[in-house]
């Protein structure tokens, strides 16, 4: 029947249950405290009767706390989530209004609303896959051109970051480190002789060749670099490379070219969508941080919200012990499979050169992050970077009260994760990564725009996970490590 009664009028109902409960209970203590008196009792009826009253008027308020929260304070903030997923990241479903329902028509005219959204968003998409086809038969006529062209070729902006390279220049920089869009230039060639040839193009505006050694390496390349025009970068190219390139499908052309724009320095206060993110998931031999240990490592980039097809890092880990068979039967690693692969101490030196520069994302990081401390100082490493957990970030967009596990949250997304790939490290990271763009824009539409804006909101759901970002002294997080 109240399904029946308008918002306004419950709403009015609402304030006439608290005033008469407040009655009966002052009544019922005053009469209580009345009979005492009757009989004599050594307690002051008057007094017996505040106190009576006092805990009935707790017990009251208590139950219609319950009653608000249940009935309109969760809907209303599932409401407002399960709209903005519709708004910002193309989530289609019907909304299941039936926990609403005593918010009178509000829930009927949001989901009425989100089903025209729905519709409009289905238009545009038909439209932009149009032009997306044509632009993708573009690109791959643009990649295999270049792939043709016998040397290896970079695009990088005026800050010595990669804007693009080839399959060509990709198994180039793979001789020094994981090619990475957004990676510094200096995590590859020698810093000093590369400004030198840097300046020495700007000075003349012409082509400079020179000979530049590989970071940390013995190997030296012959170089040319040629400018774009002030402001605009520089073309790099590696003269006279012998490679064996690999097919066109297994290394296409990878590029981003808004990273030629000026970034400003420092995490905590750029925009989300600026910053480059390591989304990784872990499989391990158990479920506790100081003795078991990691088998499989997957991770994925996310650079300027999108995510970079051809980037990805993937390995088996050997634990240096034979994998319980219950854990087998979750992730599916067996000791046969890692048996010839690399220690944590190898595997996590290399997933760490992979995380260079980005922000770390995984879903309860913390479990995640404490088997790659453990390993820290064996590994010659430091996991001091900043790290955003889609567990808080779940609890931020789609309130505390809602399950936060990797499922429910790709459920209320519309992510599908293939069976076959669930609890494993490479599929739940790509399930994580497709979370992470689709909450981005949700939480920029609250008006969390940078990384400090977030972590700040994070900490409110402190009690779900533990917050491994540290604060610095004006009270802002900085750098720090991750959950699972």
């Amino acid at each position: 029947m109240l399904n029946r009664l308008s918002l306004r009028l419950r709403v009015f109902l609402f304030f006439c249950l608290i005033a008469m409960g407040t009655l009966l209970v002052f009544a019922g203590a005053l009469w209580s405290g009345y009979q005492r008196a009757a009989e004599g009792t050594p307690l002051d009826p008057f007094v017996f009767a505040g106190l009576l009253s006092s805990f009935l008027v707790l017990g009251l308020v208590a139950g219609i706390w319950l009653l608000f929260d249940e009935h309109v304070a969760k809907p209303i903030e599932m409401l407002a989530a399960e709209m903005r997923s519709r708004a910002h990241a193309g989530v289609t479903r019907k909304m299941d209004s039936d926990a609403a329902r005593y918010l009178g028509d509000l829930a009927p005219a949001a989901a009425g609303l989100a089903g025209e959204l729905g519709v409009a968003s289905l238009r545009s998409a038909e439209s932009i896959a149009v032009e997306t086809q044509r632009l993708e038969a573009e690109k791959q006529h643009l990649t295999a051109l270049l792939s043709e062209i016998p040397v290896a070729t970079a695009l990088i902006s005026p800050q010595h970051q990669i804007v693009l390279y080839d399959m060509q220049a990709a198994s180039v920089l793979a001789q020094v480190a994981p090619p990475r869009l957004a990676a510094s230039l200096f995590d590859y060639l020698e810093k000093d002789a590369l400004i030198k040839a840097h300046d020495c193009m700007n000075a003349t505006g012409k082509e400079v060749k020179t000979q530049v050694k590989a970071t940390g390496r013995k190997v030296q390349f012959d170089l040319r670099l040629r400018p774009l025009g002030a402001g605009n970068g520089y073309v790099l190219v590696f003269s006279d490379v012998s490679l064996e390139i690999a097919p066109e499908e297994s290394r296409p052309l990878v590029y981003d070219f808004d990273l030629l724009a000026t970034q400003t320095n420092g995490l905590r206060t750029r925009p989300l969508r600026s910053l480059s993110f390591t989304v990784f998931d872990t499989e391990t031999t158990g479920l506790l941080p100081h003795k078991d240990e990691i088998v499989q490592i997957g991770a994925l980039r996310v650079v300027n919200g999108r995510l970079v097809n051809g980037e990805g890092f993937e390995t088996l880990v050997n634990p240096g012990f034979d994998i319980p068979a219950a854990s087998t039967a979750v992730h599916g690693v067996t000791t046969e499979m890692v048996r010839n692969s690399p220690m944590i101490k190898t595997a996590g030196a290399a997933f760490h050169q992979f995380c260079k520069d980005s922000v770390l994302v995984a879903h309860n990081a913390p479990f995640d992050i404490a088997f790659l401390r453990r390993h820290a100082k064996s590994s010659g490493v430091d996991w001091n970077h900043m790290v955003l957990d889609t567990v808080l970030l779940s609890a931020v967009i789609f309130g505390a009260s809602v399950p936060h596990t990797l499922d429910a949250l790709c459920d209320r997304l519309e992510i599908n994760i293939p069976e076959a790939l669930r609890h494993t490290a490479m599929g739940d990271a790509q399930a994580t990564a497709e979370a992470l763009l689709r909450m981005l824009p949700m939480l920029e539409a609250r008006g969390f725009t940078t990384l400090d804006e977030v972590l700040e909101q994070t900490r409110q759901h402190g009690r779900l996970l533990e917050d491994l970002n540290p604060v610095d002294n004006h009270g802002s997080t900085w750098q720090a490590d991750a959950t699972t």
